[in-house]
């Protein structure tokens, strides 16, 4: 096989993992899988971490950003490049894309140790992704087609993983060692502010940070509405509301040091 000839394959299934990723989610929902909606297995295992409804309308931009990349490495754009870099991320969008098809049906059957797993596969990918892209000089074009797309979805996927993991603890009865639900939530708040903020700071990437701002809005919100928990957990809500000043101040400082938000 000539090289081209790969290039050419690599790009449509890049393409083609790409509609089979979208399709599944949206299908999980419209029909849905299982006869549970994703939403819905997600509240089959209450916990305290789970931010509220409108949260999860970040997918939608997730989706035409990478909507954005899958045009753009086909090189159809005019200057667009498609040089080793993108034929890098090509190949590990593809892993992702399948595996997260493959983590719906995990989700919607209940099948959460597996879920957590796929999902752990997804962040390494995302990870492996995000490390090339931060190694290199990019131009303006690469910047919103390449580096914006998986810095944003990087950043939900990092939130995610903390979320299925609850879920997994959830599913398996565990009590805790002890300690109250609302201590175990704020230890975990606390640790994904760590592992966001250091990403963000390390990267220089404000909208991955922009996106771990969004998700704990999105947890305070629902602990703060009579739809979620109505302010019943006020440590919960003393933390989010420090975290969310501290996640805005380290967007502050890198913006400052970067002079631009991408």
């Amino acid at each position: 096989m000539s090289k081209e000839r790969g290039v050419k394959i690599l790009k449509i299934f890049t393409v083609l993992s790409f509609v089979l990723m979208v399709t599944v989610n949206a299908l999980a929902n419209i029909l849905p899988i299982n006869g549970i909606t994703t939403g819905g297995v997600s509240d089959s295992y209450p916990n305290l971490f789970a931010p509220a409804g409108v949260t999860f309308a970040i997918w939608g931009i997730i989706y035409i950003l990478l909507a954005g990349f899958v045009v753009y490495q086909l090189g159809i754009f005019k200057g667009s490049d498609t040089n080793a870099t993108v034929k890098f991320i090509d190949s590990y969008f593809i892993i992702s894309s399948l595996t997260n098809a493959t983590w719906i049906f995990s989700w919607q059957y209940k099948v959460i140790p597996l879920s957590m797993i796929l999902m752990v596969v997804i962040l390494v990918c995302l990870i492996k992704i995000n490390n090339k892209i931060n190694s290199i000089e990019l131009t303006l074009k690469e910047k919103l087609f390449v580096k914006l797309p998986f810095s944003v979805y990087f950043g939900w996927i990092t939130v995610a993983t903390i979320a299925n993991a609850t879920t997994l603890l959830v599913s398996l009865g565990w009590n805790g060692w002890g300690l109250s639900e609302q201590i175990w939530t704020i230890i975990i708040l606390l640790v994904g502010l760590v592992i966001g903020m250091a990403t963000t700071l390390k990267n220089k990437d404000i909208p991955y940070g922009i996106v771990i701002f969004w998700a704990y809005l999105g947890i305070l919100i629902k602990h703060v509405s009579t739809s979620g928990f109505a302010g019943e957990y006020y440590g919960i809500i003393t933390t989010l509301i420090i975290s969310l000043v501290i996640i805005f101040i380290c967007l502050l400082y890198v913006l400052k040091k970067k002079k631009n938000i991408i």
